[in-house]
Protein backbone atom coordinates (compact mmCIF):
# COMPACT_ATOMS: atom_id res chain seq x y z
CA UNK A 1 0.00 0.00 0.00
CA UNK A 2 1.15 3.45 -0.74
CA UNK A 3 0.55 6.29 0.91
CA UNK A 4 -3.11 7.99 1.13
CA UNK A 5 -4.47 11.79 0.86
CA UNK A 6 -6.84 12.79 2.93
CA UNK A 7 -9.53 13.53 -0.46
CA UNK A 8 -8.42 10.25 -1.52
CA UNK A 9 -11.77 7.86 -1.47
CA UNK A 10 -12.12 4.44 -1.61
CA UNK A 11 -13.62 2.29 -4.60
CA UNK A 12 -14.11 -1.03 -5.95
CA UNK A 13 -12.18 -2.04 -8.91
CA UNK A 14 -13.51 -5.34 -10.35
CA UNK A 15 -10.67 -7.40 -11.26
CA UNK A 16 -10.45 -10.36 -14.16
CA UNK A 17 -10.41 -13.91 -12.82
CA UNK A 18 -6.88 -15.21 -10.64
CA UNK A 19 -5.55 -11.41 -11.52
CA UNK A 20 -5.98 -9.95 -8.01
CA UNK A 21 -2.13 -9.60 -7.19
CA UNK A 22 -1.59 -8.76 -10.79
CA UNK A 23 -4.01 -6.07 -10.49
CA UNK A 24 -2.95 -4.70 -7.28
CA UNK A 25 0.73 -4.51 -8.31
CA UNK A 26 -0.11 -2.87 -11.42
CA UNK A 27 -2.02 -0.25 -9.89
CA UNK A 28 0.36 0.10 -6.65
CA UNK A 29 3.27 0.74 -9.85
CA UNK A 30 0.88 3.75 -10.38
CA UNK A 31 1.00 5.58 -7.45
CA UNK A 32 -2.68 4.19 -6.94
CA UNK A 33 -2.67 2.85 -3.00
CA UNK A 34 -4.41 -0.95 -2.78
CA UNK A 35 -6.67 -2.91 -0.36
CA UNK A 36 -6.97 -6.59 -1.08
CA UNK A 37 -8.38 -8.19 1.88
CA UNK A 38 -7.60 -11.85 2.28
CA UNK A 39 -9.26 -14.46 4.44
CA UNK A 40 -7.76 -17.99 5.30
CA UNK A 41 -9.50 -21.33 4.62
CA UNK A 42 -8.70 -24.59 5.28
CA UNK A 43 -10.06 -27.82 3.19
CA UNK A 44 -9.05 -30.67 3.35
CA UNK A 45 -7.39 -32.22 0.18
CA UNK A 46 -7.25 -36.02 0.73
CA UNK A 47 -6.33 -36.98 4.32
CA UNK A 48 -4.71 -33.97 4.85
CA UNK A 49 -5.72 -30.15 5.83
CA UNK A 50 -4.16 -27.37 3.94
CA UNK A 51 -4.80 -23.89 4.24
CA UNK A 52 -4.53 -20.99 2.07
CA UNK A 53 -5.51 -17.77 2.24
CA UNK A 54 -8.35 -16.23 -0.93
CA UNK A 55 -9.70 -12.74 -1.66
CA UNK A 56 -12.33 -11.87 0.81
CA UNK A 57 -14.42 -10.51 -1.59
CA UNK A 58 -13.44 -12.18 -4.98
CA UNK A 59 -13.84 -10.52 -8.06
CA UNK A 60 -12.81 -7.14 -6.39
CA UNK A 61 -9.84 -5.08 -4.77
CA UNK A 62 -10.09 -1.68 -3.01
CA UNK A 63 -8.44 1.05 -4.64
CA UNK A 64 -8.00 4.66 -3.55
CA UNK A 65 -7.84 8.31 -5.34
CA UNK A 66 -8.91 11.31 -5.59
CA UNK A 67 -11.83 11.76 -8.28
CA UNK A 68 -11.45 15.04 -9.23
CA UNK A 69 -6.90 15.03 -9.43
CA UNK A 70 -6.58 11.29 -10.28
CA UNK A 71 -6.53 9.74 -13.87
CA UNK A 72 -9.13 7.35 -12.24
CA UNK A 73 -9.87 6.33 -16.18
CA UNK A 74 -6.37 4.64 -16.53
CA UNK A 75 -7.44 2.32 -13.71
CA UNK A 76 -10.02 0.67 -16.26
CA UNK A 77 -6.78 0.21 -18.53
CA UNK A 78 -4.62 -1.43 -15.82
CA UNK A 79 -3.66 -4.85 -16.45
CA UNK A 80 -5.66 -7.67 -14.41
CA UNK A 81 -8.52 -4.83 -14.09
CA UNK A 82 -11.68 -5.51 -15.59
CA UNK A 83 -13.30 -2.17 -14.62
CA UNK A 84 -14.61 0.45 -12.15
CA UNK A 85 -17.96 -0.29 -10.19
CA UNK A 86 -19.73 2.91 -11.31
CA UNK A 87 -23.30 4.41 -11.31
CA UNK A 88 -24.30 5.91 -14.18
CA UNK A 89 -20.83 7.58 -15.55
CA UNK A 90 -18.67 7.85 -11.97
CA UNK A 91 -16.67 5.38 -10.16
CA UNK A 92 -19.30 4.90 -6.90
CA UNK A 93 -17.07 5.56 -3.56
CA UNK A 94 -17.22 2.96 -1.13
CA UNK A 95 -18.65 3.85 2.15
CA UNK A 96 -14.93 5.36 4.58
CA UNK A 97 -16.52 3.18 7.50
CA UNK A 98 -16.78 -0.23 5.41
CA UNK A 99 -12.95 0.21 4.53
CA UNK A 100 -11.93 1.71 7.93
CA UNK A 101 -13.47 -1.72 9.77
CA UNK A 102 -11.45 -4.27 6.98
CA UNK A 103 -8.28 -2.13 7.61
CA UNK A 104 -8.79 -2.12 11.39
CA UNK A 105 -9.20 -5.96 11.29
CA UNK A 106 -6.01 -6.62 8.78
CA UNK A 107 -3.11 -8.81 9.95
CA UNK A 108 0.17 -7.54 8.13
CA UNK A 109 -0.28 -10.12 5.63
CA UNK A 110 -3.50 -8.78 4.23
CA UNK A 111 -5.67 -11.55 6.04
CA UNK A 112 -8.59 -10.53 7.77
CA UNK A 113 -8.91 -10.77 11.60
CA UNK A 114 -12.64 -12.70 11.82
CA UNK A 115 -15.32 -11.05 13.83
CA UNK A 116 -15.02 -12.23 17.47
CA UNK A 117 -18.74 -10.49 17.85
CA UNK A 118 -21.01 -13.80 18.17
CA UNK A 119 -23.42 -14.90 20.58
CA UNK A 120 -24.95 -17.64 22.42
CA UNK A 121 -27.60 -19.53 20.03
CA UNK A 122 -25.56 -18.39 16.50
CA UNK A 123 -24.98 -20.31 13.61
CA UNK A 124 -21.22 -21.13 12.74
CA UNK A 125 -18.96 -22.90 10.44
CA UNK A 126 -16.02 -24.52 11.68
CA UNK A 127 -12.63 -22.39 9.69
CA UNK A 128 -10.15 -24.41 10.85
CA UNK A 129 -8.49 -27.19 12.96
CA UNK A 130 -9.64 -30.88 12.54
CA UNK A 131 -13.63 -30.39 12.38
CA UNK A 132 -12.96 -28.11 9.83
CA UNK A 133 -16.40 -27.21 7.70
CA UNK A 134 -19.18 -28.71 10.26
CA UNK A 135 -21.97 -26.41 11.05
CA UNK A 136 -22.93 -26.11 14.82
CA UNK A 137 -24.54 -23.39 17.01
CA UNK A 138 -23.28 -21.34 19.81
CA UNK A 139 -24.23 -23.10 22.95
CA UNK A 140 -22.19 -20.57 25.27
CA UNK A 141 -18.75 -18.22 25.11
CA UNK A 142 -16.81 -19.02 27.30
CA UNK A 143 -13.60 -16.50 28.78
CA UNK A 144 -10.40 -16.31 27.63
CA UNK A 145 -12.21 -16.31 23.38
CA UNK A 146 -13.09 -19.74 23.74
CA UNK A 147 -16.98 -21.04 22.82
CA UNK A 148 -18.67 -24.12 23.40
CA UNK A 149 -20.03 -25.35 20.26
CA UNK A 150 -22.94 -27.92 19.81
CA UNK A 151 -22.36 -29.92 16.33
CA UNK A 152 -24.47 -33.06 14.81
CA UNK A 153 -21.90 -35.70 15.10
CA UNK A 154 -23.52 -39.00 13.40
CA UNK A 155 -27.20 -37.74 14.73
CA UNK A 156 -25.92 -37.39 18.70
CA UNK A 157 -25.20 -33.60 19.56
CA UNK A 158 -21.69 -33.39 20.35
CA UNK A 159 -20.14 -30.45 22.55
CA UNK A 160 -16.99 -28.86 21.64
CA UNK A 161 -14.66 -26.05 23.08
CA UNK A 162 -13.13 -24.12 20.47
CA UNK A 163 -11.07 -20.53 19.64
CA UNK A 164 -13.88 -18.18 18.46
CA UNK A 165 -11.06 -17.61 15.77
CA UNK A 166 -11.86 -20.94 14.38
CA UNK A 167 -15.81 -19.72 13.68
CA UNK A 168 -17.20 -18.12 11.11
CA UNK A 169 -21.36 -16.68 11.30
CA UNK A 170 -23.31 -18.62 9.05
CA UNK A 171 -25.99 -16.43 7.02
Amino acid sequence: MTSNRQTDLWYLAQIKPNCGQIAQRNLERQKFKTFLPLERETRTRGTRYVTTTRPYFPGYLFVAFDPDSAPWRAIRSTQGVAGLVCFGQQPAPVPTEIVDELLARAREDGTIRPSLEMSDGDVVRIADGPLVGFVGQVERLAPEQRAWVLLDVMGKKTRVSMPRTDLRMVS
